[in-house]
């Protein structure tokens, strides 16, 4: 058997021969010279597609009439001895089909051609693409070609030939020459020689013969491979053409999986690597994916090896692995991000953004975090409160309060301060340096006085509800950070600052006063009215501590507030004198003045105490306070 020759044309040859578009390429077949075809049993072609340059396909049928191509005649010429079984099969499954075909195997050859023969029987599993399956069924069963697993084998390549796709991928064997190549000198040899050795052993094998060369300069049937060498050594058109058909020989072709579960199988592994990779961590879904590439690698070599399954591998492990595992670590990072800047926000609504930056970056032990600091506290609850508790369903408190700390935390938030505590009716509000600052002290006043006038505006929002809220401010030390224990933590300030602070705001009830503030928290703020309302021992503290009450932004104050306030002030000296008649004249001159005086009136009645029960020697004017 001779193979056709392949001349690379532009245009389609109008000759004898027969073209054929390969790739960018046109080539046209030549027949061998007329002595050399006429002596032949059959000549074909042997055309290899290049995609785009390396060849890793071949065709088996070509053109529109289903030519066979040198392989396929080959394997079909060695194989003569099984036609009659191959036929009588193809008569039990279609004995319409069948009849078309002679039984004889030489009466085929001599009527029909060896080409014509092979056309044939394509074109008759072409027309019915079912016989294929059919036959493979039937040769299961068939006990007889079952039991010499050879011819049975040899059948069934057959079949799988005739009723396969018309292109099949070369299952490659290995580099150039793999496929045992013998020089001509030696296929001639017919002794013993000292430099060739033995004579090649040639019998029961198929021999290919053609150009195999060595040397880059000779290159004229080589073809780029995936074995091809960096040496330039490529595999000759002739062992690609043994190599296709030792392929159908053994029924080891590669076979791409189909269509539909390649598809299947590429949505499969991106859903399963980037839902792993999606619920694990970063260096548990990178070993995850790692893992399973290497195991689906595993799997896929194993399948190759031993039925020439090609399963995808570029796609799902160079392309959808690291996407699904970037994919799902960019989706983590997003989500994360979105659960911190949540957490972030909610955590805001508790502590100071830079406790929520440690947490964050995990910079601070949470049980033992804390500094001490120079701070001002406002502290400030509802005067009747519980009575109002009485008289509403919960929700309606909450309502309520919820609105009222609304109006209340605005004056804080605007001059800088942050409130740390809130329980009930009262809440604790905060303003921290890393030293004594006047402007600090300024700040806390002024947002007590607007605390005190945003809840006048709330109160007049509503005709039969009223909150009046007192307000006590004092500065100095203060431990700021996190306080409890096992499994509770709060953030907020400790240390005797805070008690005073909130014990200021209890003695507005004694005086008749909304906004107190102690000495060192006034001293040095200009821009506030203030007075000296006296010097109080507070219930659980040692030292007395001199009050002062805000009146007012000292620009917004008038003559009469000023004047005021003197006349207050002195009647309090007056008092310390121990005058007690004469300090309760000055007190009402103060109601007088101004119309309504909770300090000048707290003063009448400590004068007619006094008077009754006068203080100790010893005393400095200051007021004991046993209640809170």
């Amino acid at each position: 058997m001779l193979a056709d020759a392949l001349t690379p044309k532009e245009m389609p040859s109008s000759g004898a021969g027969t073209s054929y578009a390969v790739g960018h390429d046109i080539v046209e077949t030549k027949k061998p010279l007329a002595p050399f075809s006429e002596a032949a049993i059959a000549t074909a072609p042997f055309v290899l597609p290049r995609i785009p340059f390396k060849v890793n396909q071949y065709w088996t049928f070509q053109g529109q009439f289903e030519s066979p191509t040198f392989p396929v005649l080959a394997f079909q010429l060695v194989n003569m001895d099984v036609y009659g079984e191959f036929v009588r099969l193809l008569e039990k499954v279609s004995p319409n089909q069948a009849g078309k075909l002679p039984h004889d195997i030489d009466a085929a050859v001599k009527t029909k051609g060896v080409h014509k023969l092979v056309r044939d029987i394509r074109e008759i599993f072409v027309s019915d693409p079912s016989i294929s399956d059919r036959m493979l069924e039937e040769l299961k069963r068939s006990s007889s070609l079952s039991a010499d697993g050879k011819r049975h084998g040899l059948i069934q390549s057959l079949v799988k030939l005739y009723g396969g796709s018309k292109r099949r991928y070369v299952n490659y064997y290995g580099p150039p020459r793999t496929i045992t190549t013998i020089p001509y000198y030696r296929a001639l040899q017919f002794g013993e020689s000292k430099d060739s050795g033995k004579p090649a052993d040639l019998k029961g094998k198929a021999v290919f013969v053609g150009l195999s060369e060595k040397l880059l300069a000779e290159r004229k049937d080589s073809f780029y491979t995936v074995f091809s060498q960096a040496n330039g050594i490529f595999i000759s058109g002739v062992e690609i053409a043994a190599t296709a058909f030792s392929n159908m020989l053994e029924d080891t072709p590669v076979k791409p999986i189909d269509s539909r579960y390649y598809i299947l199988m590429i949505l499969i592994w991106g859903i399963l690597i980037g839902v792993l990779c999606r619920m694990s961590s970063i260096v548990v879904g990178a070993s995850v994916m790692i893992g399973l590439s290497v195991i689906y690698l595993v799997a896929a070599e194993y399948q190759f090896k031993t039925n020439g399954t090609w399963y995808p591998i570029f796609i799902p492990l160079f392309l959808q692995s690291p996407l699904g595992f970037v994919g799902a670590v960019l989706w983590n990072y997003v989500e994360t991000n979105k659960e911190r800047q949540h957490i972030r926000k909610a955590l805001a609504y508790y502590v100071p953004d830079e406790v929520v930056d440690q947490l964050a970056k995990n910079i601070v032990d949470i049980k033992n975090s804390g500094q001490m600091v120079y701070g001002a506290c406002l502290f400030a609850d509802v005067a009747g409160y519980t009575t109002l508790s009485e008289k509403m369903s919960p929700q309606q408190l909450s309502d309520l309060m919820h609105k009222y700390f609304e109006a209340t935390f605005e004056p804080v938030k605007k001059h800088g301060g942050l409130v740390v505590n809130l329980k009930g009716d009262s809440f604790l509000a905060i303003w921290k340096a890393a030293r004594a600052e006047d402007g600090l002290r300024r700040q806390a006043c002024l947002a007590a006085l607007d605390v005190a006038k945003a809840v006048h505006r709330f109160n007049g929002s509503y005709e039969n509800l009223n909150l009046p809220t007192r307000v006590g401010v004092h500065s100095g030390q203060i431990f700021l950070g996190n306080i409890g224990a096992g499994d509770h933590y709060e953030y907020g300030p400790t240390g005797d600052t805070v008690n005073t602070a909130s014990r200021m705001d209890g003695l507005n009830k004694y005086l008749g006063t909304e906004v107190l503030a102690s000495e060192e928290i006034v001293q040095q703020v200009d821009s506030v009215l203030t007075r000296e309302v006296g010097k109080f021992r507070l219930k659980g503290k040692a030292q007395p501590i001199v009050v002062h009450e805000l009146l007012g932004r000292m620009e917004e104050s008038d003559e009469k507030q000023k004047q005021a306030c003197a006349i207050f002030a002195e009647a309090l000296g007056v008092f310390r004198r121990q005058a007690w008649d004469e300090a309760k004249e000055k007190f009402h001159q103060a109601i007088e003045n101004s119309g309504s005086d909770g300090p000048a009136r707290f003063y009448i009645r400590m004068c007619e105490q006094y008077k009754k029960t006068p203080p100790e020697i010893s005393w400095e004017g200051a007021i004991p306070l046993e209640e809170k």
